[in-house]
């Protein structure tokens, strides 16, 4: 038995073109939460790019590819000759020592005036490190993580091959030959400074620059003088609020935190380093294979690091750098405990793999982390407060060390003071990171308005094989009233092909 719409077919037009409309509505909704969540989608993960990650209007969009791999290998070549050169000194330590008859905390000023100044000075490897580091952000944000970990193995190219190189020419050319050889091997820096093309903004017309009318004559006062120079003292304090990123040190509670751990942390994380040859020497170990130490320490930095940039890189762990990062710190503090249980070569050894894998994933995320917690336009002047900053510790640090070791006549109290530094300001950025991200979830719930329950819909049973229009109008009212009875009736009576 065949029904037919009892309200004609003025009311299946508009039930064609509501229906139409309807779907049409409906396909369109995951369009625009596709559009919507775009970047998230992109990312596979539940968090957008950090915040540096956004380009201010007018600026240059991140190749994440095409020169900036000349740009990154360029990097890798700096760190290599830079980072890595302070801590292969170690080879000359005794030497040094020996030529001037000085103390251990008087030879251990090289090495760290050396880091220091790489970190905070303007002279020497700082016009090379910090640059190259800088410049390598602009060229990547959605590969930056792998960028900076791949930029990384450069410390670790450095340490692989440097102490190899640096006792051959202590053993046929001394410590003062050593140092030219080495100091030539420098100027390569200036190579890869050349390749760093500055990314340009795209060209917009606009007012001329210059103006080719002559000034107006204009009686200066002393009043006028005044304020002139109030103004500029003004402008100078902004300027240098703004470049030495104190407004962000201020405001920022992250940055804060997280500069005040690695500051902690870098008066005891080098120290090892430099004190590693001359230890294993102490202990009647050959200088050859106290130097094989620090090559093994590179070759592990080369082969985990690039790993370490791949797997960081995933969506996932955007937002947890930093717990990542105190994890390693805290695992490289507990490994200087390791030379405390004896001086022989198998023990070394351990600490040497040990120490490698931490000191890996630290390497690879330092930077990392620190453009999570800042903009990138602000990274210039954030890193450059960070590493003066850093660079006090650096100072100071082996210096100390130095001290201690001419105090007791013994060299693992050293790695036993830097296991308790570097331990405790990895615990420090753990608490410190955990409590504020409790502290920023309580906010975003306070702040977040409360959404009212939707009333709840009526329930709209509709008879099989009979169509109603769900807004009729005044003429369907009429033909419904008429035609409504028959429309009950065939559905309530039995259906003639089929008998009871």
């Amino acid at each position: 038995m065949t029904q037919r719409n009892p309200t004609g077919g003025t009311n299946d037009c508009c039930l064609r073109m509501e229906t139409s409309a309807g779907r049409e509505l409906v396909n369109r909704e995951p369009e625009k939460a596709q559009e919507a969540n775009g970047c998230e989608s992109e990312d596979g993960g539940h968090r957008s790019e950090p915040r540096g990650s956004a380009a201010a209007p007018g600026a240059v969009p991140a190749p994440d590819g095409g020169w900036g791999w000349v740009v990154l290998v360029a990097t890798i070549m700096v760190l290599a000759l830079t980072l890595a050169f302070p801590s292969c000194v170690g080879i000359f330590y005794t030497d040094l020592q020996n030529e001037f008859h000085a103390t251990n905390s008087e030879t251990s000023w090289v090495p760290s005036i050396m880091t220091s100044v790489l970190h905070a000075g303007g002279l020497g490897f700082c016009f090379s490190f910090q640059p190259a580091v800088t410049i390598l952000g602009h060229y990547f944000v959605r590969r930056r993580a792998f960028a900076n970990a791949m930029s990384s193995t450069g410390t670790a190219l450095g340490l692989c091959f440097l102490p190899f190189l640096g006792n051959y020419l202590h053993m046929e050319l001394g410590w003062r030959g050593s140092f030219l050889v080495l100091g030539a091997m420098l100027l390569n820096c200036c190579v890869c400074g050349a390749v760093m093309r500055p990314l340009q903004p795209p060209k917009r017309r606009g007012e001329p620059l210059m103006n080719h009318q002559a000034p107006q004559p204009e009686e200066v006062t002393g009043k006028k003088l005044k304020s002139r120079l109030r103004t500029i003292w003004d402008n100078r304090v902004a300027a240098l609020s703004k470049h030495m990123a104190f407004d962000q040190f201020c405001n920022n509670s992250r940055y804060c935190v997280y500069s005040i751990g690695i500051t902690w942390m870098m008066l005891g994380f080098v120290v090892p380093l430099i004190y590693l040859v001359p230890y294993a020497t102490a202990h009647n170990i050959e200088q050859s294979r106290a130097a094989l130490l620090l090559s093994i320490l590179g070759v592990i930095n080369i082969v985990i690091r690039p790993g370490v940039g791949i797997v960081f890189n995933f969506p996932w762990f955007k937002g947890r750098h930093i717990y990542v990062f105190a994890s390693a710190l805290l695992v490289n503090g507990l490994s200087n405990s390791i030379c405390c249980i004896g001086p022989s070569f198998p023990v070394l050894v351990a600490f040497v793999l040990i120490y490698g894998l931490s000191m890996s994933v630290v390497g690879s995320l330092m930077f990392t982390v620190l453009m999570d917690i800042v903009e990138m336009n602000r990274f210039p002047s954030a890193l450059g407060l960070l590493s003066i900053m850093e660079s006090v510790t650096l100072l100071i640090g082996p210096p100390l060390a130095g001290i201690l070791v001419d105090r007791t006549g013994h060299y693992f109290p050293v790695f036993a003071v830097c296991s308790v530094v570097v331990t405790s300001s990895a615990v420090f950025l753990m608490v410190s990171f955990c409590w504020l991200d409790k502290r920023d979830r309580e906010a975003a719930s306070r702040s977040s308005p409360t959404v009212p329950a939707e009333p709840a819909r009526p329930v709209v049973i509709v008879a099989q094989r009979c169509h109603y229009d769900s807004v009729p109008t005044e003429r369907d009212k009429s033909k419904a009233s008429d035609n409504g009875t028959e429309c009950l009736t065939s559905l309530l009576a039995p259906d003639a092909s089929h008998p009871a």
